[in-house]
């Protein structure tokens, strides 16, 4: 488990994104865990902005030389920043999934489904029980 970095910031799915919230910001990405099973990053497919995403449906695509692999959304809202750098280096995602590497931010109407995600101890958990 002491392989993975979980901040203990962020919020966590089931899925393997996390969320940060700033405000009504919901800034998104992958997991460290996530980044290392699918391990180099050769692809990333992110939605347009102002796309309406629903939690749980799938925003995008990740691909990797291992696989490709849904990215879902962890929370619904508008999609209001995208992070085009990745068309050109996904492997940002590898490099710092937690910063550069960042995919979506999206306008949140509530924070409901935020505090709803996991916290650091409870995807740490998640992870250890999948291992």
């Amino acid at each position: 488990m002491s392989d993975y970095e979980i901040p203990d910031s962020l919020r966590y799915s089931e899925e393997d994104e996390w969320a940060r919230s700033d405000g009504k910001r919901v800034t998104i990405g992958v997991t460290d865990y996530a980044q290392q099973q699918l391990g180099d990053i050769v692809f990333v497919e992110l939605p347009e902005v102002g796309r309406i995403i629903e939690k749980s449906e799938p925003f995008g695509v990740i691909e990797s030389v291992k696989a490709v692999s849904d990215l879902f959304a962890p929370i619904g809202g508008e999609i209001v920043e995208v992070n085009g750098d990745l068309a050109e280096r996904p492997e940002a995602v590898n490099e710092d999934c937690y910063g550069d590497g960042w995919m979506i931010v999206v306008q949140v109407g509530a924070h409901d489904e935020v505090d709803a995600l996991l916290d650091q101890a409870g995807y740490a958990q998640h992870v250890k029980d999948r291992e």
